[in-house]
């Protein structure tokens, strides 16, 4: 099965654009992150997830919900994601937006993996190295995660620089298998 950001990009694609072309990118942020959370209620999410609950009504449910806080444009994308069962993605595609968003406004975010917390000298070192090889602002979230061992592992966009003691051990085995 298609990986979930793979379904979720064309529809954040297609609002970014709209959004742009209609200077409402802030509007739309704001009706994203609403249907994003409304969808990942608990509650909710498992009728969404039911194939058994009727698509009207679960339309219905979703855009009464959301009530006036999305335009007919929101609407209509609520919309069409029930139809094509898609109605879950709806995280995904809010964060792909902020991501094109973002990009759009000279920013872009980073993810820094490390086994240990680096210190913030370290972080903002990263920072500005991360900024002059991308040309672009970046702000930065620190993520610990003792299981990547030693290293760090920093993700940008779909750029990924593993320099992990866990990716060395991994690219070690595939090239002993190989």
């Amino acid at each position: 099965m298609a990986e979930i950001s793979t379904i979720a990009r064309p529809y954040a694609v297609a609002a970014f654009k709209f959004a742009k072309e209609k200077k409402a990118l802030a509007k739309w942020s704001g009706m994203l992150a609403l249907a994003s959370a409304v969808s990942s209620d608990e509650q909710l999410s498992a009728h969404i997830e039911d194939p058994k609950v009727d698509k009207s009504a679960l339309q219905d449910a979703f855009l009464k919900i959301c009530g006036r806080k999305l335009d007919k444009h929101g609407q209509n994308l609520i919309k069409t994601l029930v139809e094509y069962g898609r109605l879950s993605i709806l995280p995904a595609i809010s964060s792909a937006f902020e991501e094109l968003k973002a990009e759009d406004e000279g920013s872009i975010e980073a993810q820094i993996v490390a086994a240990a917390k680096p210190t913030v000298a370290v972080t903002k070192d990263i920072v500005k190295k991360l900024e002059t090889k991308f040309g672009k602002k970046v702000s930065a979230e620190v993520v610990v995660d003792p299981e990547i061992i030693g290293g760090m592992k920093i993700i940008v966009g779909d750029s990924v620089i593993d320099a992990s003691v866990k990716g060395q051990l991994q690219n070690l085995a595939y090239s002993l298998t190989a």
